[in-house]
């Protein structure tokens, strides 16, 4: 997998992630080019010059601000390693549960913004959903380093095995309940539906309750990635 843009790459050497070859733009003297040019240096990364156009190809076309790097696969964890996160800290939980979202760029920001309020981890499911890739690494700005993210084959039976555990489980819906008047300062599991259909009726269902975030404009619906956001900042509102 390739990642690139130069945040997203200085993450990845920071928390120790092995990078098997970077990309660098040549003839670019930009300090901040220099600084990662040396992180790769204390890893012992083989670096490579290349032009415009090579890193504009593996990058796919976006925006790599003259850094690409070649790293493994994303690394998915159990759900039992974000359960255990949140023990190990001594903390109620706080996981996110993403029901069918396809869009890399609202997963990205959903993962930068879980790791930005203290969530211990993501579930996504393994169908009609979108993984980990390159552009979610990107706009997720060195995000995915950090939060433990699990794929499952099925989210409703996540939310079974959570519910035994005394986790509450939130949808993020219609016609629920404003978050600022629920307590969310225990174990808490808030889950997005996706950015057409929303969430499926039997996950709905299985879910303790609904919160509704309240709307004043004349568009009816948030994107999937700012309602994650304004969720859990309630959450870690409350818990602070």
């Amino acid at each position: 997998m390739y990642i690139f843009g130069r945040n997203p790459v200085k993450e990845a050497y920071r928390s120790g992630k092995t990078v098997d070859k970077l990309y660098m733009l040549k003839g670019e003297f930009d300090p901040a080019l220099s600084s990662i040019r040396a992180l790769a240096k204390e890893a012992r990364t083989v670096v490579s010059f290349a032009d415009r156009a090579l890193l504009d190809k593996l990058s796919g076309g976006g925006n790599h601000q003259g850094v690409v790097a070649a790293v493994t696969d994303f690394e998915y964890c159990e759900v039992q390693d974000i359960i255990n996160r949140a023990k190990e800290k001594d903390e109620p939980l706080l996981i996110v549960l993403l029901d069918g979202i396809t869009d890399p760029h609202n997963l990205g920001a959903i993962i930068r913004s879980a790791e930005c309020f203290g969530a211990h981890g993501i579930v996504i499911p393994k169908h009609r959903s979108v993984s980990v890739n390159d552009t979610v690494v990107k706009v997720a700005s060195g995000a995915t380093e950090y939060m433990p993210i699990a794929k499952v084959t099925n989210i409703n039976d996540v939310i079974r095995d959570l519910k035994e555990q005394n986790v509450w489980v939130y949808a993020t819906d219609f016609d629920g309940k404003t978050p600022k008047s629920v307590n969310l300062s225990g174990n808490l599991a808030i889950v997005i539906g996706s950015e057409g259909e929303g969430i499926h009726r039997l996950t709905k269902q299985l879910c303790d309750d609904t919160l509704t975030i309240p709307q004043f404009g004349e568009v009816n619906s948030l994107n999937a990635s700012v309602a994650a956001g304004i969720v859990l900042y309630e959450a870690v509102r409350q818990r602070r």
